[in-house]
């Protein structure tokens, strides 16, 4: 397992921009998939993005608004949020499990982050 924690949430207007971090420690990161999670009050924690070795992966609601890269050589993993709508507000979470393949259940993940709160107003 790895340490992980998340940074960048906030107060944007919508149509704004976040960059989410998720910085890990304790393993080298490069081999592991790592997905951004999000959970809003009464609602199911549902996966927004992840990110293998060499791939990405959206769901249809992200796909052409959030963009999932990783820097190895910082241990890091970004989520840019763009065109941010009031019904993206939630708390995401970052989440990883040693692993090279597309993993979309967070039952599957063995690390995660504390979360950190997103709140888009209109």
């Amino acid at each position: 397992q790895v340490q992980l924690v998340e940074s960048g949430g906030g107060l944007v207007q919508a149509g704004g921009s976040l960059r989410l971090s998720c910085a890990a420690s304790g393993r080298t990161f490069s081999g592991y998939t790592v997905g951004w999670f999000r959970q809003a009050p009464g609602k199911e924690r549902e996966l927004v993005a992840g990110i293998t070795w060499i791939s990405t992966y959206y769901t249809d609601s992200t796909k052409d608004r959030f963009t999932i890269s990783r820097d190895n050589a910082k241990n890091t993993v970004y989520l840019q949020m763009n065109s941010l709508k009031p019904e993206d507000t939630a708390v995401y979470y970052c989440a990883a499990v040693e692993s090279r393949k597309v993993v979309r259940t967070a039952g599957d993940f063995d690390s995660w982050g504390q979360g950190t709160q997103v709140t888009v107003s209109s």
